[in-house]
């Protein structure tokens, strides 16, 4: 391989160049002009070593083992891809991942696809690579384990999880393609074990781009129809790549979640898809699916006269076998006169039973008669009269206490009116109401009665009939020659 960095190179003439290829004599001591120098940047470095590189590795096939493989929330993949003596970094666009058939993880050997080129921001060289495959083992086939073993961990796969067939089921559902002939097999068969089925039929693509989420749709679709008992989901037979569709993730999980029993019918008997681990049954091809569905009607009805006749042969064997039990016991010593016993058995049943009967009609008899006795007590007890004599003495019992209270009330307020004159006679205040007027010391605690009793300059109160005086004594008369002077009154 030529080096990255090869540069043409043109030797000068052989005219120019002296005797065994020295400069020319006439030039020999000529001096050498030097060219200009030019400086490029680190991008325009960068630039021109990612223009040889994509120049020249345009598509190339790489191989090698993966290792620090990581998925980016962007949805790019980087990983790193070595053998024992160098190692290259990589990536993988999210537009070529989605048609990876397989998970690259690392430690696995891979063939890789695509162009060499440079990340500018760190100036390292990577692989862009636009396809992977594994080395040695197809995409196909490691996407299949993959999935198989990743659903197996899930149960999914589990025998205990598998359902039962319906024995003669009413709605029958498939899901397969209108064009191929698994659909007319399937029909045909049903038609000739079972006439009267009631077929549903949901067409999907089973092939090519797309196919799995059709199946995966059609699935939960003919789920949902009101009573399908059993569903056949498949197809005819092809390359493992027209059965890919059901090896996809979202065909098993809508077989797996389906809520009647599922049988799968993909290819021939040797073709092996996810789909037939995750179903409740597996069929070699759609015809052999639906013979499973459904058994011959002949065959159906010829088991339920058998069932009936061994069920016919199994009561007639017991009943002469309890026959046969009931004579060896009949026939021994101690059932001798058994009739006669259950005979006097019965007699003395009887007996006891009348006596029984003559003691309860005794009983109730005493028993009517007492509440005979009660009643008539109770009706001779007349409730309402004695209420009508008790009505009649609070009655007069109450106008008794009325005229009490009116007399006393009448008493006690001509007393209250007596005591009120001789009060309002008595009253000081009636005697202020005639013109006479009460003279109180300075304090208030003495009625001054005699003029001796104050000092000329002396403050008296003076109490009328309405309102009051504040006054200075001026002078005054012991016996009443001289009116005293008051002054300051109020």
């Amino acid at each position: 391989m030529d080096s990255l960095f090869d540069l043409p190179f043109e030797e000068p003439p052989s005219e120019d160049r002296g005797p065994e290829g020295s400069a020319p004599p006439e030039q020999a001591s000529a001096p050498i002009a030097p060219e200009p120098r030019r400086v490029l940047s680190v991008s325009e470095l960068t630039g021109r070593i990612r223009t040889l590189l994509e120049e020249r590795f345009i598509e190339i096939w790489v191989e090698g083992e993966l290792s620090n493989c990581r998925m980016w929330n962007t949805g790019h993949m980087y990983f790193t891809l070595k053998d024992a003596n160098a190692q290259i970094k990589g990536v993988m666009f999210r537009s070529a991942i989605r048609y990876l058939r397989f998970k690259p993880q690392d430690g696995l050997r891979v063939v890789a696809r695509g162009r060499v080129s440079v990340y500018d921001p760190k100036g390292e060289y990577q692989l862009v690579c636009e396809h992977l495959e594994p080395e040695g083992l197809g995409a196909r086939q490691l996407a299949f384990d993959q999935l198989k073993e990743r659903l197996a961990r899930e149960g999914l796969f589990d025998e205990r999880r598998k359902r039962a067939l319906p024995a003669l089921p009413r709605k029958i559902g498939v899901v397969t393609s209108l064009d191929g002939a698994a659909v007319r097999d399937i029909i045909k068969v049903l038609r000739r074990r079972y006439a009267n089925a009631h077929i549903v039929i949901r067409p999907a693509r089973v092939q090519g781009e797309g196919a799995a989420l059709e199946i995966a749709r059609a699935m939960a679709a003919i789920g949902k129809v009101k009573g399908v008992d059993v569903i056949i989901v498949g197809r005819g037979g092809g390359s493992i790549e027209d059965l890919w569709a059901f090896n996809e993730e979202v065909v098993a999980r809508a077989i797996a979640g389906c809520p009647v029993p599922t049988i799968s019918a993909v290819g021939h008997e040797t073709d092996v898809t996810i789909a037939d681990f995750v179903a409740d049954l597996r069929a070699p091809t759609p015809s052999a699916a639906a013979e499973m569905v459904v058994a011959r009607k002949d065959d159906f009805c010829a088991r339920i006269d058998r069932l009936g006749h061994r069920v016919e042969a199994a009561m007639a064997g017991r009943v002469h076998r309890m026959r046969a039990r009931l004579g060896s016991v009949e026939s021994r010593p101690g059932y001798a006169g058994f009739e006669m016993r259950i005979a006097m058995r019965g007699r003395r049943a009887d007996d006891v039973s009348h006596q029984l009967l003559r003691a309860l009609r005794g009983r109730l008899g005493r028993r009517e008669r007492t509440y005979q006795a009660l009643r008539l007590a109770l009706e001779t007890f007349d409730v309402r009269r004695r209420f009508g004599t008790i009505r009649t003495r609070l009655v007069a019992a109450d106008g008794r206490l009325r005229s009490s209270v009116d007399r006393r009330t009448h008493a006690a307020d001509a007393r209250l009116r007596g005591t009120a004159a001789r009060l309002d006679s008595l009253s000081p205040l009636a005697v202020l109401g005639r013109g006479y007027a009460v003279c109180w010391n300075a304090d208030r605690t003495t009625i001054i009665r005699d003029a001796a009793a104050v000092q000329q300059g002396d403050h008296v109160h003076v109490k009328l009939e309405r309102g009051e005086l504040d006054c200075d004594v001026r002078g005054g008369s012991a016996s009443g020659g001289t009116r005293p002077t008051y002054t300051e009154g109020t």
